[in-house]
């Protein structure tokens, strides 16, 4: 798709950039926020059973439990509009985006419970898998679907000549690409 090379298609890359940018910022502080060393007293044991974590802390209280579990479904929920922000694609299947979106979210979220095991204070919780993965499912459902949308309205130039573009390539006439280029003179080596 020559699209985004071509001066029209600036409007792509400038999304693509900044969801990148916004990407790698978050996942910085994420990083910086679950795997640094806490200096606590003692430590809870490991939580491997889903839904035990959920059940104690609803039984802390509706304050305490709406902090705790609002903060896990929140902290990963800006990957849900961000990864698909990095990735620039405007015509794409709201399912296949969905899960692509929801296995990288929860990847992540795996590899942060793991990477937990080897920083002093912190620990293993499978109801902070689940809950992060929700997070990225409703934040992609509530806000990608609708930016796309509304994308696709719009008519950006970059945008307009890809829907240009896919429409040509569904009809089957595939814009002429010329001749193939030739390297004369090369000759085998010794």
């Amino acid at each position: 798709m020559g699209v985004r090379h071509s001066s029209d298609g600036q409007a792509v890359i400038h999304f693509r950039a900044a969801g990148v940018t916004l990407l790698i910022a978050h996942l910085l502080f994420v990083a910086w926020l679950t795997l640094r060393p806490l200096d606590v007293p003692w430590i809870t044991a490991a939580n491997f059973e889903p839904f035990a974590g959920i059940r104690a802390d609803l039984a802390l209280g509706p304050a305490e439990a709406a902090r705790r579990i609002g903060g896990a479904l929140l902290l990963l929920a800006p990957l849900g509009v961000l990864l698909p922000m990095a990735g620039g694609r405007i015509f794409v299947s709201p399912w296949v985006s969905l899960l692509r979106t929801v296995a990288a979210g929860a990847l992540i979220s795996l590899a942060i419970e793991l990477g937990q095991t080897g920083v002093p204070g912190q620990v293993v919780d499978v109801d902070s898998l689940l809950l992060n993965t929700t997070g990225v499912v409703l934040a992609h459902l509530l806000v990608v679907p609708v930016c796309r949308a509304r994308l696709r309205r719009r008519g950006l130039p970059g945008v307009r000549d890809l829907l240009h573009h896919r429409q040509e390539t569904r009809l089957g006439e595939e814009a002429p690409q010329g001749s193939t280029p030739t390297i004369t003179g090369v000759g085998l080596a010794p």
